[in-house]
């Protein structure tokens, strides 16, 4: 029979379970990398764990900022290098204007690649309209539809252009100048009102004919600035000349020059020397007032257009868009604030008073914040978008006998405009302060990526263990283990026949 042990034997099986319960968490630790699977089981070092994880977390949501903050940026940098490119596109396309084929392409094309433009000003990044500013959730403009054509209560950008138009050319077609002759051999030219902001504004007179003088432009209030030119009793020698400089409602100007001549019919800029010097000047009134009116249908009605698209586009909260103070239109003398209840108000985003760029800021560091907002009425946006929304609304018919002259008149205003003069923002300054947020935010990204590299490893000396001391501890606690099962083996197998 067999006998009992006792206290050896019960210490015997203690140590045994006890080196299986080392040996399960050794396997625990080979199979999962980690010391302990709670902070008890780290010692001494559970405070630094707790602070390391905490340090990590932290990195770790920096690089989600920064993930989706690039999203955003690299989205609006295509927008904006996209918008750029359209502006580029329809300024090579007003080259082809001379032909009516060439104009109904231009102006087409202009209306398309407004409504693209238009388009990607509302793109989003997730949820967030990146043009809107503050106002994330709600589209940054408009439609193409109601930007041009408006509704029965709101006015649209074809018909501000429509209104302005009439308001710079006045009744008599003659961009509100009159022309008269306020005694014989003499030729005045005057604005029809004191202080309207509309039509052509005297700028210059000079002559060189022979005996004449000129004056102005001047004014005695209240009247109207005048020029004139007085021909002194002297006919003018043939070849001999007289300009009148014009300033035009884009800030452009014009100068109207007309030669003497003896040839009949006298041909374009010229006037034909009278008999005497009073038909003379009655030549040169007729001449004046029909190449007033020529300017009057192309160059300003294009400045005109460039005008009205400045009133219209160029808005903020403090700034709504302009109409001309009417009905009547073509007497009007000012502009007047369009609202909200009868025009359309093309960009529908935040308009407030802080800078674009700080409507939309991410903390990508303990200490760094970037600014990334964006506006559609931003400057160097709503420039591109004006100066070819102008393009598309403006008149050139088939079979105007203007069209031809207006178009190029129009044409080299938009390559100067579409070149985006000094002093203008573009779309490429706007990607240039984008650039230096990204700048802070790569260098940001490879300093977390450096700090999460050496926490890593230094919590992995914490926490993890070496998959070699784990086997060579697995494999001696092995070797006692089996040592030990066959030692209380042999104890629990012995009889008195043992002792015999």
């Amino acid at each position: 029979m067999s006998i009992g042990i006792g206290t050896r034997s019960l210490l015997l099986t203690q140590s045994l379970v006890g080196m299986r319960s080392q040996m399960a968490d050794l396997q625990r630790q080979f199979a999962t990398g980690k010391r302990s699977d709670d902070y008890a089981g780290i010692g001494l070092n559970r405070g630094l764990t707790v602070s390391l994880r905490s340090q990590l977390a932290a990195t770790a949501s920096y690089g989600d900022t920064i993930t989706n903050l690039n999203v955003r940026i690299d989205l609006a940098e295509s927008v904006l290098s996209r918008i750029g490119e359209i502006g580029m596109e329809t300024k090579n396309s007003v080259a082809e204007m001379t032909s009516e084929e060439g104009r109904i392409n231009a102006q087409g094309s202009a209306k398309s690649a407004l409504g693209e433009m238009l388009g990607l000003l509302n793109s989003r990044a997730g949820d967030r309209y990146i043009f809107s500013g503050l106002a994330a959730d709600t589209p940054s403009v408009e439609s193409l539809d109601m930007i041009m054509d408006g509704d029965a209560a709101h006015a649209g950008f074809s018909q501000i252009v429509s209104e302005r138009l009439q308001a710079d050319m006045g009744s008599s077609g003659l961009g509100r100048l009159v022309i008269s002759s306020p005694a014989p051999g003499s030729v005045s030219i005057a604005e029809d009102v004191a202080g309207s902001v509309f039509g052509f504004k005297l700028n210059a007179i000079s002559s060189t004919l022979s005996g004449s003088t000129v004056s102005g432009p001047a004014a005695t209030p209240p009247a109207a600035p005048e020029m004139s030119i007085d021909l002194g009793g002297v006919n003018p020698a043939s070849g001999e000349k007289v300009s009148f400089t014009f300033d035009l409602p884009d800030g452009s100007k014009e100068t109207i020059t007309l030669t003497a001549t003896t040839t009949v019919p006298p041909g374009a800029g010229e006037f034909a020397i009278g008999q005497d010097s009073a038909t003379t000047a009655t030549n040169l009134q007729t001449k004046l007032q029909s190449s007033i009116g020529t300017l009057a249908r192309t160059s300003l009605t294009a400045a005109s257009a460039l005008a009205a698209a400045d009133n219209f586009f160029n808005t903020d909260a403090a700034n709504p868009p302009q109409r001309v103070d009417g009905p009547p239109f073509d007497t009007a003398t000012g502009l007047v604030a369009g609202t909200a209840s009868n025009t359309v108000m093309w960009y529908t985003g935040e308009a407030g008073s802080q800078p674009a760029r700080s409507t939309a800021a991410a903390r990508i560091d303990q200490s760094i914040t970037v600014n990334y907002g964006l506006r559609a009425n931003e400057e160097g946006i709503r420039w591109q978008l004006q100066n070819v929304a102008a393009l598309a609304a403006i008149s050139m018919a088939p079979g105007d006998a203007d069209s031809e002259a207006r178009a190029s008149a129009m044409a080299s205003r938009l390559r100067t405009a579409l070149d985006v003069p000094q002093g203008t923002q573009s779309t490429a300054d706007i990607r240039t302060e984008l650039a230096g947020a990204q700048k802070s935010i790569d260098s940001a990204k490879q300093r977390h990526q450096y700090t999460n590299a050496t926490l890593s490893d230094f919590l992995e000396g914490i926490e993890g263990i070496s998959n070699e001391e784990v086997a060579a501890k697995m494999l001696a606690l092995q070797t006692s283990l089996e040592a030990s099962m066959q030692t209380t083996a042999r104890l629990f197998q012995m009889s008195i026949l043992n002792y015999m």
